[in-house]
């Protein structure tokens, strides 16, 4: 029999890439889907005994108490914050906020480090795009596809690289099935996810089945997203086929994405082998440019496989590879503009060893290679090629008061510049580095219901290849980016401390973390100018309108380096819940809050783009199949500003969500609204260089109403 659909998820957590099919053919699929598959689920046998849901990005050995600060997100919880990017739907969450480049366009930010500082991994595999390059290119996964995301705040550099030196999110999926599904009887089993929303316009919907026995299991997916040109509080200029307007709505804003997954596992008696294929795609507009819009698309294969109770030395191996074809298309109007492309494979191998007394542990090897290409006007880094090997190590210590962990990692990279055959300013060169990574942490059990963590790490990660080589024009940010051929390796000293606390449905988490970089490689203003076409540096212009005199047709645009300087992150987290009623309605007060500071110490000025002070409380009741919540979410003005970035102005932003969950017939139904920024707040990022730099260009959006159904059978 299957097991139940709902909590075998909320358990594993899987995500949900699919083939292209609009709203309307996707929901008549899924009920003639629903209705023919009514007979198969009566056959249906008692489900299987549930496990304890771990968080396992942030520990390896599958601990459900962790030393290092992390969390997950599935189930109803994810559904009621998914929005359209990945990075709007993990903004809030103490530690996290996002780089919001309009609605189709944002990554994490974690404890104020963005980029590829922070490792966005698919099913704890590399996930290869170009969104760490540019804040407008967007990253390869959409909400609407994911199952579960984990989230690893603080140095993630000790299994996963040093681009984890600020954290790590994994995007979980269940393309390759990593257990039986069903007994030998067989089965099958899905979800629909069908929604709208009034503040874009948003249509979208999603189809999973899966089938198998007890000795093999078989995934398919669809899904598919379309929004409209977001709703903002404030009336904005644009221009659209050469005629200006106004609209109260972020212009250029609109979006597609569509996307497709097959995959399956067989299983032995001591593990599984499974493979999968997935498809993206999405079109969307850029915002910084009225007229300019993204195609994107991205091919992956994914193996992977687990071999257990091996009996000797080593218990368990675990091997995962992935290969990415990644490419998007900036085009302006219907002409294609500048190519990206990216090409990628992944692979990593764990062996859990045996326990040497209360010592346990995992070996590891990860090998990346990528090679990236830009053809076009706005190429501002030269064809590249980016290889690297590492070896790690992740051991415990189990004690009578809790547990130690340590650890280290050494990487040999390789960064090759391969120029470009009609960009003569980029010229070929090749970088070698060997960072190496230790950590350490402790976790104390004061008393029941009380524990104290710990953790100290130092990281050494390879500057980038566009940190490098870059030179050229980046009109998306408005900046000429150029790039230093003799950068060290980025070096911090990081430590954090947190307690937590636990008594039934009343918790409290609080952690403190200092972030210390010998050198923190950063885009900083040069105080040149260089113009856009014929990358002339220190162009004429007498009257000061930003245009070349001598070429009115060539932009100006102020450089900004890749510069190594010392830094340091400072900063307090904290999340808890008090249960107010208990019984048959039950209410809750959540509460979260957090701030970080981070400071140039070459200079002593702040850099750009952190977060302000935020704080923010829900009030959740429950009773029987109803839930609704309350709550609000507080900015404080961003005064503490980098040269040259505009502060931003205080916010709150008020929301509001109910649901209901019903059975009917074999199918378990719920049903949700979401109404966000329900006052209708203006309110600007501050970690959005959109609105931190020239003219505030993307206020975060209005009102907006989004009511869903969620189907499993």
């Amino acid at each position: 029999m299957k097991q139940s659909f709902f909590n075998r998820r909320a358990r594993h957590g899987f995500r949900v890439p699919a083939f292209p099919k609009n709203a309307l053919q996707l929901a008549v699929l899924a009920m003639a889907a629903s209705a023919g598959l009514q007979c198969n689920l009566a056959n249906a046998q008692t489900p299987a005994p549930e496990l304890k849901e771990v968080t396992v990005t942030g520990n390896p050995l599958g601990a459900t108490d962790l030393i290092a600060p992390a969390a997950q997100y599935s189930g109803t919880g994810l559904l009621l914050r998914s929005k359209t990017t990945l990075g709007e739907t993990l903004d809030g969450i103490p530690g996290v906020s996002s780089t919001y480049f309009g609605p189709n366009a944002s990554r994490p930010i974690i404890r104020g480090l963005d980029g590829d500082r922070i490792r966005i991994l698919g099913n704890g595999g590399a996930m290869v795009d170009a969104s760490s390059l540019s804040y407008d290119h967007a990253v390869t996964s959409d909400p609407i596809s994911i199952e579960r995301i984990e989230v690893l705040r603080g140095p993630g550099a000790l299994l996963y690289g040093g681009s984890a030196v600020g954290g790590v999110v994994n995007v979980i999926d269940n393309r390759i099935p990593r257990e039986a599904l069903f007994d030998e009887k067989g089965g099958i089993a899905g979800k629909v996810n069908l929604d709208l929303a009034t503040g874009n316009r948003e249509k979208g919907s999603g189809l999973l089945l899966e089938t198998g026995t007890n000795r093999y299991a078989l995934h398919v997916d669809v899904f598919n997203r379309e929004t409209g040109d977001v709703k903002v509080p404030v009336s904005l200029a644009c221009t659209k086929g050469g005629t200006a307007t106004t609209a109260n709505s972020i212009c250029n804003s609109a979006s597609k994405v569509d996307g497709g997954a097959v995959g399956g596992s067989v299983f032995f008696d001591h593990g599984y082998l499974g493979a999968s294929m997935s498809t993206y795609r999405s079109t969307y507009g850029t915002v910084a440019e009225d007229n300019v819009t993204i195609g994107m698309k991205s091919n992956r294969v994914a193996l992977e496989g687990e071999v257990r109770d091996l009996g000797g030395f080593f218990k368990s191996v675990k091997g995962q590879y992935s290969q990415t074809d990644y490419m998007h298309t900036e085009y302006e109007g219907a002409t294609p503009g500048t190519v990206f492309k990216n090409k990628g494979s992944d692979f990593r191998l764990e062996a859990k060893h045996a326990a040497f007394g209360n010592l346990s542990g995992v070996l590891g090897f990860q090998s990346e290679n990528t090679r990236f290409s830009a053809d076009g006007a706005e190429a501002f880094a030269p064809y590249s090629k980016t290889s690297q090997n590492a070896l790690f190590a992740y051991e415990e210590y189990a004690t009578s008061w809790g547990r130690l962990s340590f650890g280290g990692r050494t990487e040999s990279v390789k960064v090759q510049s391969l120029g470009n055959p009609l960009v003569a300013a980029f010229v070929p060169g090749s970088r070698n580095f060997n960072p190496t990574s230790y950590a350490m942490g402790a976790l104390w059990n004061v008393k029941p219901g009380w524990q104290l963590t710990t953790n100290l790490a130092y990281t050494e990660r390879a500057p980038k290849d566009y940190e490098l080589y870059a030179f050229g024009p980046h009109v998306a940010t408005r900046a000429w980016e150029t790039g230093n051929a003799g950068l060290d390796k980025e070096k911090s000293t990081s430590l954090d401390v947190g307690a937590n606390w636990k008594s039934g449905a009343n918790t409290f988490t609080a952690n403190a973390y200092t972030h210390y970089f010998k050198n923190y490689i950063a885009l900083l203003n040069t105080g040149n100018t260089y113009g856009q076409e014929n990358r002339a540096l220190n162009p004429v212009d007498a009257n000061g309108d930003g245009i070349d005199d001598n070429d009115p047709d060539n932009k100006i645009l102020p450089e900004q380096a890749y510069t190594g300087v010392r830094a340091r992150f400072v900063g307090f987290e904290a999340s808890g819940n008090i249960r107010l009623l208990e019984g048959a309605n039950k209410l809750d007060l959540a509460l979260r809050g957090d701030m970080v500071r981070a400071t140039n110490l070459n200079d002593g000025l702040p850099l750009p783009r952190i977060a302000p002070v935020r704080v923010g409380a829900t009030l959740k009741w429950a009773s029987g199949p109803w839930g609704s919540s309350l709550g609000f979410d507080h900015s404080a003005a961003q005064n503490r500003v980098a040269p040259g970035q505009r502060a931003t102005a205080a916010y709150t932003l008020w929301n509001t969500a109910a649901t209901y969950a019903v059975k009917v017939g074999p199918t378990n139904q719920l049903w949700y609204a979401r109404l966000d920024n329900i006052t209708n707040q203006l309110a600007y990022s501050a970690t959005s260089v959109l609105t931190t730099t020239a003219f505030p260009k993307a206020p975060l959006p209005g009102r907006s109403l989004k009511v869903g159904l969620q189907a499993s059978f």
